[in-house]
């Protein structure tokens, strides 16, 4: 069943790539405290990933912060390196932090993950966008398959 709001999010760890190797992040240390919007991308260097979706988070992270967001993640079942290797490709810098589900276990803990082996992609995390304030999910937007309408940046503004 997947995630709703008013629920806590799930217990679970997450990577990313820094000047030291691979750090591990623990979602309860990531969200505790803080306000987040949280974007999930089925794919780093996928089309609508890399042109729209992740594009849209880092030009609208200022007007996200001028409105109560602490901090930015993007997640997707890649690995650190490769989701590092996105973030320089796609000039991220210190907007959005990228972190990699290599697993999909965050993804399945949220019961948002899909099956796309069909065409060679293994398990995915479904797009989608939330709002998560000290841990609990307050607002939660996931994509039909295919679709990019709900979970956009400029989506997220409008709700807040």
């Amino acid at each position: 069943m997947a995630i709703n709001v008013g629920d806590k999010i799930p217990s679970a760890t997450l990577r990313r790539k820094d000047e030291n190797g691979i750090a591990q992040i623990k979602t309860d240390d990531l969200f505790k405290g803080k306000k987040t919007v949280l974007f999930s991308v089925p794919g780093a260097f996928t089309p609508t990933c890399s042109a729209k979706h992740l594009p849209g988070f880092v030009q609208n992270h200022g007007a996200l912060k001028s409105k109560g967001v602490d901090q930015v993640v993007c997640m997707a079942v890649n690995d650190a390196f490769v989701m590092d290797a996105w973030g320089k490709a796609q000039n991220v810098g210190d907007t959005v932090q990228l972190l990699a589900d290599g697993n999909g276990e965050f993804a399945k803990a949220l019961g948002l993950d899909f099956d796309a082996s069909g065409p060679g992609l293994g398990v995915r995390s479904q797009r989608f966008s939330m709002l998560i304030d000290d841990g609990v999910v307050k607002k939660i937007n996931v994509e039909k398959p295919g679709a990019f309408e709900v979970s956009s940046a400029e989506a997220m503004l409008a709700q807040l």
